[in-house]
This record gives structure tokens, C-alpha cells and sequence, in this order.
């Protein structure tokens, strides 16, 4: 496998991860779905580095596809259910439990075990 592929593989949940905190962040200042909480996303710097993210991994998301099969490819972004937790109790101080801790290790062991079959 090539270094470069393979890392684009894990690195794609975890630009997506980083996006979910920052729309959180950017959450906090979103009182409704109203003309001027819309105006506060257009200029929250949080909102756009986040859209930024997504864009990038959108266009490296379509390089991954063009070197691996979908099915196989797509179970790396799992990783994202393992990811946006941590990056929340680091981040925003969001409470981890061990049930999740347990529940993150099963995601990685299936897809481990997924990716080697």
C-alpha cells in the first residue's frame, strides 16, 4: 500500500472530526434559524475554517475513491464515531464514558478486521 493513500484513509475522519468541534463551537452563537443568527455564520471564523474542512475533505475524499474500492474505503469513516467523542472531551470538556471507550475499540476492531479480509 501506498503511505500516502493510507493516510488519507485516516486523516479524512479526522479533518471531518475536527469540523463536527467547530460547528459546535459555532453553534453556541446561533440563538435561531433566523436572518440574524444567519448573518452572525457568515462572518463566525469557527463556521468558516469548518466549511474549509469539509472542502477539503470533500476533494480528498474523491482521491481516496479513485484508489480504493467504496466498501472499503467507506469504513474508515467510522473512525469518525471514534474521533468527534475524544476530540469533544478534549475540546468542549464533554463527558467520555468507558461504554464508549469500549464501543470505540469494537469500531476500530471491525474495521481492522474488515480491512485485512
Amino acid at each position: 500500500m501506498d503511505f500516502a493513500k493510507d493516510a488519507a484513509l485516516i486523516m479524512l475522519p479526522i479533518v471531518i472530526a475536527v469540523g463536527q468541534i467547530l460547528f459546535k463551537i459555532t453553534s453556541r452563537d446561533v440563538a435561531a434559524l433566523d436572518v440574524a443568527s444567519l448573518l452572525k455564520l457568515s462572518v463566525n471564523g469557527y463556521f468558516i475554517v469548518a466549511l474549509l474542512l469539509y472542502a477539503v475533505a470533500t476533494v480528498a475524499w474523491v482521491y481516496v475513491l479513485r484508489h480504493f474500492p467504496l466498501s472499503k474505503a467507506y469504513m474508515f469513516m467510522g473512525l469518525t464515531f471514534v474521533f468527534v467523542p475524544l476530540l469533544s472531551y478534549w475540546f468542549l470538556k464533554e463527558p467520555i464514558s468507558l461504554r464508549y471507550l469500549a464501543g470505540a475499540a469494537f469500531i476500530v476492531l471491525g474495521i481492522w478486521l474488515a480491512r485485512t479480509a
